[in-house]
């Protein structure tokens, strides 16, 4: 593999407990820091959601992640953004990182539409200033104006979606990952939401898309990596 990456998964595994319902605590997570190495082997309840993942992404790369459900696609994702860790195995991110993974993550149901800019724009690392002066580029893209101040648990999945790929697409993250954005968007915002990208990679952006509409994928991707049996690997044409 070369050195000239943003993005690197090296042999990342990941299990997880089928009868583990709790967060662990602090403690035992700072423990687990130290022995994910040496942990290696499943118990009667776990299962391994990741197997081996080696991916490398360069600047300007956009990545699609396709496969069926529970097949590890967003799990890649939440590791990529540091939601979850590897059990085993190092991953590499050498620049920002702008998350959209859930529709309506990041939000506070009682704060209005521009609140919630603020909001979801300070955790996936933008700066009061950055988010005030790009404000208008936010509200214009998501087509919300007449909603904006409107408090968003009145706002449908479609309008959740919107608000949250504006705010992700106006940040300066070095990758924005993507899981199931045009799921509940309709043929118009989708195909903005598509022009985007390729505008965002012209930028030299990063971008990890998951979805499971191959369609999409294709028009967007330069390359698409099948998620199965907890393992990623290249589709090829006689894949699809």
């Amino acid at each position: 593999m070369s050195s000239d990456y943003v993005l690197k998964l090296d042999n990342v595994w990941k299990k997880y407990s089928k009868t583990e319902f709790f967060h662990k605590s602090v403690r035992e997570e700072i423990t687990g820091l130290f022995s994910r190495k040496k942990d290696g082997a499943l118990t009667k309840d776990e299962f391994w959601a990741l197997k081996a993942i080696n991916l490398e992404f360069k600047r300007g790369d956009v990545i699609g992640l396709y496969g069926s459900n529970g097949a590890g696609k967003t799990t890649i994702l939440k590791i990529i953004s540091s939601i979850t860790y590897p059990t085993t195995g190092s991953v590499t991110v050498n620049t920002s990182v702008a998350p959209l993974i859930e529709v309506g993550a990041g939000f506070h149901p009682d704060l209005t539409g521009r609140e919630n800019i603020y909001v979801n724009g300070t955790i996936i690392g933008m700066e009061i200033k950055e988010i005030r002066a790009k404000m208008p580029d936010i509200i214009a893209f998501s087509e919300l104006s007449d909603f904006i101040d409107m408090p968003v648990k009145k706002y449908s999945s479609g309008m959740y979606l919107r608000l949250g790929f504006a705010v992700a697409v106006n940040s300066s993250a070095g990758i924005m990952l993507f899981d199931e954005i045009m799921s509940v968007s309709d043929g118009a915002f989708q195909q903005k939401c598509i022009n985007k990208i390729k505008e965002l990679k012209q930028d030299s952006r990063t971008i990890v898309m998951v979805s499971h509409n191959l369609s999409l994928l294709q028009q967007t991707a330069d390359k698409i990596y099948l998620i199965k049996d907890s393992t990623a690997v290249p589709m090829q044409a006689g894949d699809i």
